[in-house]
């Protein structure tokens, strides 16, 4: 059976690189024409701050893809590899940041199966690393006492 640890690293691993694959996706083909993306900027330029300077094309969307979603999950992954105290800490504020991200896109573009799929998935996150540090009575302040107590020896 999958353990909890498993889950949360195949999760993390599965949206982070997702995440980095969506970001090259938009710096080839920033305009969205060979995947489909061209509606969705022109929804973007009419409801977002700056459509002239940040939705010309999907560049800059592309590295808040790769900065919002993309570094964060893989760092929560490297955390759950490394067994790192703030590693659940870590996984809880991916889910949060992840649901966001969604919630902005669902008012940008209403809901869509993909983006509701994702919703999902930061959902799953953030109630299983709430169970972990539950499970495992961690609190902040111990994961970084852990930390400092590693740093002196």
């Amino acid at each position: 059976m999958l353990n909890m640890n498993t889950f949360q690293k195949i999760l993390t691993l599965f949206i982070g690189i997702g995440a980095v694959g969506g970001a090259v996706m938009m710096w080839v083909d920033p305009t969205g024409a060979t995947w489909g993306g061209e509606p969705l900027l022109e929804l973007m330029r009419a409801k977002m701050p700056w459509p002239d300077v940040f939705f010309k094309d999907f560049v800059w969307s592309g590295f808040a893809l790769l900065a919002v979603n993309g570094l964060t999950q893989l760092g929560a992954a490297w955390l759950l590899f490394k067994n790192h105290p703030l590693a659940q800490w870590a996984v809880l504020a991916c889910g949060i940041i992840l649901m966001l991200w969604i919630v902005v896109e669902w008012w940008a573009w209403g809901f869509n199966p993909i983006s509701n799929i994702y919703f999902a998935f930061g959902l799953i996150e953030a109630v299983s690393a709430g169970i972990g540090l539950h499970k495992n009575k961690v609190k902040v302040e111990d994961a970084f006492d852990g930390m400092t107590k590693d740093s002196k020896q």
